[in-house]
């Protein structure tokens, strides 16, 4: 009965978040075009397109709403990046007919003391890190009504590995430096869409939009935003019938920031993409978690830990993150009355 209880729950869940792929695609098409060239007066789109899931099925839907020779990618890698998201990348845009550059950040990072001032941080943990060592944070699953915590994983030359907890100075400081990826490649697009007279177009999903997972001023900044509104798991219907490469749909979700492979699951959300929409979904219409629980295979007080988790990170996000520019005042003549929609022309909910 229990089994049967759970599936039919999920089974529920999962009908919620089904889409109606070829409407979503035709409305968000729509808005691209006309947002583009009305809203922004802009000439067409610049996006970075990573390999994955995210910039894939952004850059097909800007291709599709404005025309592939108004498109334009840029593929950022660093010296830490994965080789096979790159060539991934190139030849998704070559299957598009997109135009597209390749530029490696790896100096620009250097010149501005991103990998020394991260090494900086490591070393307080493990005196010996240096050239041939990699690293990854991790998150630890909630629980028990804990916070999470992060620990770093290191990994010698010789291939040992260790995992220590991460104090606060340490992991401030290692998140700071690794943030000027993000910010780096976002500096690269604002000058390819202003040489060109493009918008800047963002690629997060709506667990990362609203989960707080971007960099403010990095990833986090863009023009316009398509799919910020859409659950991972809709991303990947809509990739499927966009006819995303398979080859893009089935690679696991990656940071591809640090230099030890690191999936979105164990850096930040704790749990598996399609999981973690379930709960945001149950949170953000105001399930019980004793509801919830059975669709994800857990208890009702680890659900509710995810809960407590995941509005913990939707208000940092909406506080630190998302929040508009702070002045002291403005003059009447600046003074306009707030936006009740965010980019992707989306209700904003009144938390926000």
């Amino acid at each position: 009965m229990h089994t049967d209880r759970q599936a039919l729950i999920h089974q529920a869940i999962a009908s919620e978040l089904a889409i109606d792929c070829a409407e979503e695609v035709s409305r968000i098409e729509a808005f691209l075009a006309q947002t583009t060239a009305r809203k922004l007066n802009r000439r067409g789109l610049v996006l970075g397109v990573s390999g994955g899931i995210d910039s894939a099925v952004c850059a097909t839907l800007a291709a599709r709403a404005v025309g592939h020779e108004r498109v334009f990618a840029l593929l950022m890698p660093e010296r830490e990046s994965s080789p096979d998201a790159t060539e991934r990348a190139q030849r998704l845009c070559e299957s598009l007919g997109v135009s597209y550059s390749v530029e490696d950040i790896s100096d620009g990072l250097s010149g501005i003391g991103c990998y020394t001032r991260r090494d900086e941080a490591l070393r307080r943990l493990f005196p010996d890190y240096g050239a041939g060592w990699r690293h990854k944070i991790v998150i630890t699953a909630v629980g028990n009504g804990r916070i999470p915590r992060f620990d770093v994983v290191v990994e010698t030359p010789q291939g040992e590995r260790e995992t220590k907890r991460l104090p606060t100075d340490v992991y401030l400081q290692l998140v700071a430096a690794t943030n000027f990826k993000q910010r780096l490649r976002k500096n690269l697009e604002y000058f390819h869409a202003e040489r060109l007279n493009y918008a800047v177009l963002g690629t997060p999903n709506r667990l990362e939009y609203e989960l707080g997972f971007f960099v403010r001023g990095g990833d986090g900044l863009a023009d316009i935003k398509p799919i910020a509104h859409l659950f991972k798991t809709q991303v990947y219907a809509v990739a499927e019938y966009l006819g995303v490469p398979e080859e893009i749909r089935r690679q696991p979700p990656s940071t591809d920031t640090y230099s030890l492979p690191q999936t979105q699951e164990e850096f930040y959300f704790a749990l598996s993409y399609d999981r973690a929409d379930v709960a945001l979904h149950g949170l953000t219409h105001g399930l019980p978690a004793e509801q919830v629980a059975p669709a994800l295979g857990l208890s009702a007080d680890q659900t509710r830990d995810i809960f407590r988790d995941f509005d913990g990170k939707r208000r940092v996000a909406t506080r630190s993150l998302r929040q508009a520019l702070v002045l002291s005042d403005r003059p009447n003549a600046l003074r306009q009355p707030e936006s009740t929609h965010d980019s992707t022309g989306q209700p904003i909910p009144a938390d926000h």
